[in-house]
């Protein structure tokens, strides 16, 4: 992968991203994600914010590479210290990182979210915890989707500032409002599989001699709520 050849979950990353976006990337990593939207005129102004120092290395080496350096900058920082106030961000993508740190990046950014930018997360675990955020924080979720790729399953949330964000239900924070209605295959493949670990953790801890049976009580309400999705 470069920043000429994205990923499939980084395409459709990109895929969110409007036309002229004042971009903040928070853990770019390499930069690909706004080197491609640089190299196809979809970016205004970028930053690429990246805390570790290798990582960093590498993003400043692609955006000198791909001649980028006037649209697109490279910063060593946590989280959203990476922004300015006067770089007028309008578009936050976070990607690759697990559902509490991405909230945590939010949470402790609070004030360069100011002007209320469209966020564009794609957590690999914890996605529950990323949705809690935004429904706390008045960000309205307006789209989701879930994939496939190397062996591994991707969810990607986008959410823009609504102070009359509507209520999530448990099964929207645990499942995704769009994905549990869309219930692709890949959503399908996901939590047949969780079923079936649940499941299978159950049977281990029955065998124990002694059981917690508040924990029984609490995977077989989760077994019952996953089902009732996969059926609904």
């Amino acid at each position: 992968m470069d920043a000429r050849h994205l990923s499939q979950r980084l395409l459709r990353v990109a895929s969110y991203v409007p036309e002229d976006a004042r971009l903040a990337d928070i853990g770019s990593d390499h930069a690909y994600l706004p080197a491609y939207l640089g190299l196809n005129n979809q970016l205004a102004f970028a930053i690429a914010g990246e805390v570790v120092e290798g990582p960093y290395q590498n993003a400043v080496n692609e955006i000198k590479k791909e001649g980028l350096n006037n649209l697109i900058k490279v910063r060593h920082a946590d989280g959203l210290a990476a922004i300015n106030i006067e770089d007028n961000i309008n578009v936050i993508t976070i990607c690759g990182m697990g559902g509490p740190l991405i909230s945590e990046i939010l949470e402790e950014g609070q004030l360069k979210l100011a002007n209320h930018p469209l966020l564009i997360l794609q957590p690999n675990v914890g996605e529950k915890q990323v949705r809690n955020w935004l429904l706390t924080n008045s960000y309205r979720i307006i789209a989701e989707e879930i994939l496939s790729e190397d062996h591994h399953i991707y969810e990607i949330i986008v959410a823009k500032y609504d102070k009359n964000a509507f209520e999530l239900s448990a099964e929207d924070l645990e499942f995704g409002p769009f994905l549990r209605q869309q219930k692709n295959e890949v959503f399908v493949a996901k939590w047949q599989e969780e079923l079936q670990k649940i499941k299978y953790v159950l049977e281990e801890m029955k065998k124990a001699r002694e059981f917690p049976i508040a924990q029984e009580q609490k995977m077989l309400a989760k077994i019952k709520r996953i089902e009732g999705i996969l059926d609904d």
